[in-house]
């Protein structure tokens, strides 16, 4: 039997060189990023998920809400939160505006910049509210699972997604990128569909199931759309500048117009516009355009591809 040996200190390990080498690092990594030794914190992901609880019981007080509000409560119950809500996101939006500007400091200027997105964002909420009872509504009416437009609205995990990217694709708009991608990361985590907050969405949108699906930054989505799980809408190459570096920003994800369902699998890459009325069946690979009211299954883009000797 081999003697058991104690450890005497943390020198067993060489704690003290490892300490001293990534710290080393670490400053190289602040330096090359321009920021000082104790960089501006990050917008709290914590926090801005208690935010978007909030803002769910807000917008529907009666489902979402807390138990036994009656007529007489509710706007004083929506007043109070949204007031506690507003502040909190503020001082987010805040955060973010510092972490970019590499100052620990906040000056007037900025702070008036953070107050002019909060309050433009609350502004926004009642647009909010329309576009999703159109959301539940949509979801309620194409899926004969569903029972009513409240067991949507709380069960469903679609809905959880875009009533997180309605919000987030507000805050994108106005200047904070970041808490917005923070929030499409929450929905992300806890519902599997995967939307950037950049992605523009059109009203009765409905994703059923939704596990697996990808919408990227500039893809564009028209009225009534239907996508099923594990539907991506994604980007087809990632064009390079002079340096070597992504070029960023520039369109290349699908423009899906009005009244598309697409099937479970199915992936569309590039910017290529799926015409009105079409049905993209599943797991169909699709990275052309296509006329309105197409039809397209995995045999006819197959039947394309090899069609006269294309393809093989």
């Amino acid at each position: 039997m081999s003697k058991y040996i104690p450890l005497s200190s943390n020198n067993e390990w060489g704690i003290e060189t490892l300490v001293a080498q990534l710290r080393e690092l670490r400053v190289q990594s602040l330096e090359s990023r321009r920021r000082r030794d104790k960089p501006p914190k990050l917008p709290s992901r914590k926090i801005l998920n208690g935010i978007l609880d909030g803002l769910g019981a807000v917008l529907f007080p009666n489902r979402l809400g807390v138990p036994n509000l009656n007529n007489e409560g509710i706007d004083y119950f929506v007043g109070h939160t949204l007031d506690a809500l507003l502040r909190e996101l503020y001082k987010q939006v805040r955060q973010e505006l510092k972490f970019i500007s590499g100052q620990e400091d906040f000056n007037d200027e900025a702070h008036e910049q953070a107050i002019a997105i909060t309050r433009e964002f609350a502004a926004r909420l009642p647009a909010v509210r329309v576009l999703l009872d159109h959301d539940i509504q949509a979801a309620y009416e194409g899926d004969p699972a569903a029972r009513s437009p409240d067991e949507v609205l709380v069960c469903y995990p679609g809905i959880n997604a875009i009533m997180h990217h309605r919000l987030a694709h507000i805050l994108y708009q106005l200047g904070a990128p970041l808490v917005a991608r923070i929030i499409a990361e929450i929905a992300h985590s806890s519902t599997g569909i995967d939307i950037h907050p950049g992605a523009q969405i059109g009203e009765s949108f409905f994703i059923d199931h939704g596990t697996g699906v990808v919408i990227g930054e500039t893809a564009v989505i028209g009225k009534r759309v239907r996508l099923y799980q594990a539907v991506t809408l994604g980007a087809k190459r990632f064009p390079k500048d002079e340096a070597g570096r992504l070029v960023k920003g520039n369109a290349r994800h699908p423009i899906v117009e009005d009244d598309v369902v697409i099937y479970a699998g199915a992936t569309i890459l590039g910017r290529v516009t799926i015409g009105r009325g079409s049905t993209i069946g599943g797991n169909v690979w699709l990275t052309y355009s296509i006329p309105p009211g197409s039809n397209i299954t995995q045999a006819s883009v197959r039947s394309e591809l090899f069609d006269g000797g294309a393809g093989i």
